[in-house]
Formats: structure tokens, C-alpha cells, sequence
């Protein structure tokens, strides 16, 4: 199995949901739980002593693991994530230049295999996956 199946794998055991793995060459492997109830501190303890465990058995090699919540600005990256999240405020930035830019910000309206649908300006506006590059909910106080 590659790192991402482990990872993946060993989240899902606990009953969290991976949000994203990121890796740097420095050594860091960062991890981004999450669940329908919240994650706690102690969630991120459990899950990086598991994972400590599994790498190391594993034989993949890092120098620090990070394991936390996606925080107030969530990566969103699955259709199953935008389908949760409908209705909020998302922020997509673009891999290409649509209508002269990159970033657009609007309500979450739903997703499809293919790609997001989001309200702008009163327009619902559809995005393929395919040029997604970055996708965020923006937190609302």
C-alpha cells in the first residue's frame, strides 16, 4: 500500500474522515481529520499515536507528524465533502482563468461526480472538478 492508503485507511479504522495529507521535504507529514461531531485534541492524540504505530510498521519514514483538524477555512476536496458542506460559503481558486480570473467566492450549492455548483451573484454557476485547484469553506463569524 502506498502512504495514502495507510493513512487513509488507518483514519477511517478510528471513525474520522482524512481530510488531506501533506507531505514536505523536510520531513513533516501533516494530517487533517475530521467528524461529524468536531475533533478534540484528544482525537488528534489517538490518531497520531495510531498512526505512529502503523507507519512504523509500515516502514515509511517522517521526521515530525502533525495530525489536527482542517480548521474554520476546510479543504474540501472529495464530491462527498461538497455535498456535506452545501449551502455555506466556499472560496474556489481555479487551475485556469475562467471569465478573466481565478478565485471565485459563493454559496455552496451542491456537487455531482463531475464538478461543484455555487450561487454568484443570484447565478448558479457549475466548475468541473477537472479545474478545480483549490477549494475552501470561508468561515463566517
Amino acid at each position: 500500500m502506498d502512504l495514502m492508503q495507510v493513512v487513509e485507511t488507518t483514519v477511517e479504522g478510528l471513525e474520522f474522515e482524512l481530510v488531506a495529507l501533506e507531505r514536505n521535504g523536510a520531513g513533516l507529514l501533516r494530517i487533517f481529520i475530521d467528524h461529524p461531531d468536531g475533533i478534540t485534541v484528544d482525537d488528534c492524540v489517538l490518531v497520531s499515536d495510531q498512526l505512529s504505530r502503523v507507519l512504523l510498521v509500515e516502514n515509511f519514514s517522517y521526521e515530525r507528524l502533525e495530525v489536527s483538524s482542517p480548521g474554520m477555512d476546510r479543504l474540501l476536496r472529495k464530491p462527498a465533502h461538497f455535498a456535506r458542506f452545501a449551502g455555506q460559503q466556499v472560496k474556489l481558486r481555479l487551475r485556469v482563468p475562467r471569465e478573466g480570473r481565478k478565485v471565485f467566492v459563493g454559496k455552496l450549492l451542491g456537487s455531482d461526480p463531475t464538478g461543484v455548483q455555487i450561487e454568484l451573484e443570484g447565478v448558479p454557476t457549475m466548475f468541473g472538478f477537472d479545474i478545480i485547484d483549490r477549494a475552501n469553506l470561508v468561515p463566517e463569524f
